[in-house]
């Protein structure tokens, strides 16, 4: 079985795989001074839960945007799956996505796990929406390549700013309100995140697609991006696995 690791900014998402299928997820918040023993006693618990054990893991892979919690989560492989976990970012390890940017070495990790995720699995041209600590939009060609994309402030970090940076401003939830007109300063706020965001999302996608000048399949991930289903007009699937499907399918193809 494949334990596959995806470290955010703010959480980190621990998945296992069975050779056929996805059997069991599990997020924690993102904490670079927790240590392999204390991801191992977690971890561990939750796999308890479901009739696993460490012993049943043959293999390990990891992607990480957080360099400081790459050494914890090697050691955690090592000393409880038995084995060097192939991370991506090493040398030895093939993406397998050309990337077409001026700076090929800037494309961060996450975004080139997301393309191949979501190219073996959508056909043709795509723009990948992840909401998370970061707003991402990621143009990927109908062959596969990385193409650029925007980066975006992420929903929580806006509310976050608009609550320490005004001081009668509250912390509020994110939810989507009935009516974009607000009758209270939190009805007005999260009219302001949650419709901002909408149309901000749908207003990059259509400028891109513009620019693009073809077809494009918009699909959306990330922990965050079930709160717009439904609400957005351009997003046309939702799909949390984008980015363990990718870090499966390099597994696959380093292990050939």
């Amino acid at each position: 079985m494949l334990l596959a690791i995806d470290c955010g900014n703010t959480n980190t998402l621990f998945a296992i795989h069975d050779g056929r299928d996805w059997i069991a997820q599990w997020r924690a918040a993102t904490h670079t001074g927790r240590t392999a023993d204390e991801y191992a006693v977690w971890l561990g618990q939750l796999m308890a839960l479901t009739g696993l054990r460490f012993s049943d893991l043959t293999d390990c892979i990891i992607s990480s945007v957080v360099p400081q919690s790459v050494f914890n989560l090697r050691n955690l492989a090592r000393r409880y799956v038995k084995q060097e976990p192939m991370v991506i970012g090493d040398a030895n390890v093939n993406i397998g996505i050309e990337v077409r940017i001026d700076r090929p070495s800037e494309a961060g990790a996450d975004r080139l796990v997301n393309a191949l995720g979501c190219h073996v699995k959508y056909p043709g041209a795509l723009i990948i929406v992840d909401s998370g600590t970061a707003t991402t939009f990621d143009i990927v060609s109908s062959d596969g390549a990385f193409e650029g994309g925007i980066i975006a402030p992420g929903i929580n970090l806006s509310m976050m700013a608009l609550h320490e940076a005004a001081a009668q401003l509250p912390r509020i939830a994110i939810q989507r309100p009935e009516k974009v007109i607000g009758r209270s300063t939190v009805q007005a706020m999260q009219s302001g995140v949650f419709w901002g965001y909408i149309n901000l999302i749908d207003g990059l996608v259509n400028q891109v697609k513009d620019e693009y000048g073809a077809p494009m399949t918009v699909i959306a991930t990330g922990g965050i991006a079930s709160l717009f289903e439904g609400a957005s007009k351009e997003i046309e699937h939702f799909d949390p696995d984008v980015t363990i499907r990718g870090l499966y399918e390099i597994w696959k193809r380093n292990k050939g």
